[in-house]
C-alpha cells in the first residue's frame, strides 16, 4: 500500500499541472485577443475617423450630431458607460476639460456604450456632464472604431484624422498636452 501512495500523488500532481497549464493557455489566448482588438483601435491613428451620426440625449438642444460636420475643429470622442468603473475615474476630468477648451474650438462627444438611457442620464447628472452625448445601443459607432471596451477616447484633428487613441482612463497631464498640440496645429486639408 505504501507504493500506491506515491503513484496517486504523482497522478494528482500531473492533474494539477494540466489544470494550471490550461489556465495559463486560456489567459494567454484572452490576452492575445484583447491585444489584437486594441491594436485595431490604435492602428486607426493617422487614418480618417469613421463618420457617424449619433442621436443625442433629450437634454441637448440638437436631436443628433454628425462627426463630418465638425471638420475644422478638434474633436474628442469618449466611449463610456454608466456601468464602467474605469469611466468614473475620468468623468469629471473630461467635463472640466470640455469647459476649459470649448472656446478654443474643441468639441467633446460622449458615446454611451451598451447602456440604458435611465442609467446613462443618471451617470451624466452625477458627474455634471454637459458636452454632447448620445447612445450607441446598436454598437454601430463603437464597432466602426474597433473599441474593445470602455473607456476609450479618440482624438480627432482638424482634418478629421485620428491623432491619438487612449485605451483606458486618461490622466489630466496627457489630456491637456494632447489638446494643446492639436489646437495649435493648423488644418492641412482646407
Amino acid at each position: 500500500m505504501e507504493q500506491a501512495l506515491p503513484q496517486q500523488k504523482t497522478g494528482t500532481n500531473k492533474k494539477y499541472l494540466w489544470i494550471i497549464g490550461a489556465v495559463v493557455l486560456l489567459g494567454w489566448v484572452v490576452t492575445m485577443v484583447v491585444n489584437m482588438n486594441s491594436v485595431e483601435s490604435t492602428a486607426m491613428q493617422g487614418h480618417t475617423a469613421p463618420d457617424f451620426t449619433m442621436p443625442l440625449f433629450d437634454q441637448f438642444s440638437e436631436d443628433e450630431i454628425r462627426l463630418s460636420e465638425l471638420r475644422g475643429q478638434v474633436v474628442v470622442i469618449n466611449f463610456w458607460a454608466s456601468w464602467c468603473v474605469e469611466c468614473y475615474k475620468e468623468a469629471e476630468l473630461l467635463e472640466q476639460t470640455w469647459r476649459d477648451y470649448q472656446d478654443q474650438g474643441v468639441v467633446f462627444l460622449g458615446v454611451d456604450y451598451l447602456d440604458t438611457d435611465k442609467e446613462a442620464l443618471a451617470y451624466m447628472d452625477k458627474y455634471g456632464i454637459t458636452y454632447p452625448s448620445g447612445p450607441d445601443m446598436g454598437s454601430e459607432i463603437s464597432d466602426s472604431y474597433g473599441i474593445t471596451g470602455v473607456p476609450e477616447t479618440f482624438f480627432i484633428d482638424k482634418d478629421g484624422n485620428i491623432a491619438h487613441v487612449q485605451i483606458g482612463p486618461i490622466e489630466q497631464e496627457q489630456l491637456y498636452s494632447l489638446l494643446d498640440k492639436l489646437v495649435a496645429q493648423p488644418a492641412q486639408g482646407t
